[in-house]
């Protein structure tokens, strides 16, 4: 049986230009060690905190690929899963496709132009560990187009819908898991809208965030690698975090929930 429910956040991989320089850059920042890389699947790596499989990075295998983190979500079947997004509305990049035993993946966009992944699992599950320090934490879908994105994951997913812009001062809600309670306490994920306030040529995307155990360090470390600061550091009701950029363009966020402003 799965570690993950159906929609939940399973996964996540960047594609880099250079993955000797990738290891280099986030094995300091996060303390991961890396396992062997794997010639049959475009030299795709493991990233391990504690021994157990946080991430994967990978080299780019086209130069016009961009330079970014990417999601997965867990499934039992990445066949319907992808039925299911196109007759949503979403765009099929890759059709459900078995890599060797560790399990079957879909790629595809959503209806406002982010670029997701499906993963059914089979000897690989996904992260071996969660919520801890050099550890995937959160994830936040930003699109342009939150009346389409938001049916769209509704339907693929049958999440649930919990409105904090109130709270949050924006348009951004949280998704909950299919047939659990639909409340904040049991959110897998949000979703942000890119406003005007932001550049034009911003795209839509999911901004993946790792938990650190000190967010001020981990972002003058990410600058000290070569890495730029997009958003400083800053304190919400679930911890201090940022927005980074690594020292090859891929952005993600660090969060430190040790400290918060509640």
């Amino acid at each position: 049986m799965a570690a993950f429910a159906d929609g939940a956040p399973c996964w996540a991989d960047v594609a880099l230009p250079d993955l000797e320089a990738g290891k280099r850059f986030y094995g300091e920042l996060f303390g991961w060690t890396f396992g062997a890389s794997r010639p049959e699947f475009n030299r795709y790596t493991q990233a391990l905190r504690d021994d157990k499989p946080v991430a994967g990075l990978m080299p780019k295998p086209d130069g016009r690929m961009p330079t970014a983190w990417g999601i997965f979500f867990a499934a039992d079947d990445a066949a319907a899963a992808a039925a299911g997004i196109r007759d949503a509305g979403g765009q099929v990049i890759e059709d459900a496709m078995a890599v060797g035993d560790f399990g079957t993946m879909t790629l595809a966009v959503d209806p406002g132009g982010a670029f997701f992944g499906v993963w059914q699992p089979g000897a690989h599950e996904g992260f071996g560990l969660l919520h801890e320090p050099g550890s995937y934490g959160w994830v936040e879908c930003w699109t342009r187009d939150a009346k389409a994105v938001d049916p769209f994951y509704e339907a693929v997913f049958g999440y649930g819908r919990v409105d904090y812009s109130d709270v949050a001062g924006t348009d951004f809600v949280v998704w909950t898991p299919a047939g659990g309670p639909a409340d904040g306490e049991h959110a897998a994920l949000g979703r942000a809208v890119i406003d005007d306030t932001y550049p034009a040529e911003l795209p839509a995307h999911f901004l993946i965030y790792f938990m650190v155990d000190d967010c001020d360090e981990a972002v003058r470390t990410t600058t000290r690698l070569g890495g730029r600061v997009i958003r400083a550091p800053e304190d919400t009701p679930h911890g201090r975090f940022a927005i980074v950029v690594d020292d090859q363009g891929a952005s993600f966020a660090v969060i430190d929930s040790s400290s918060s402003s509640s």
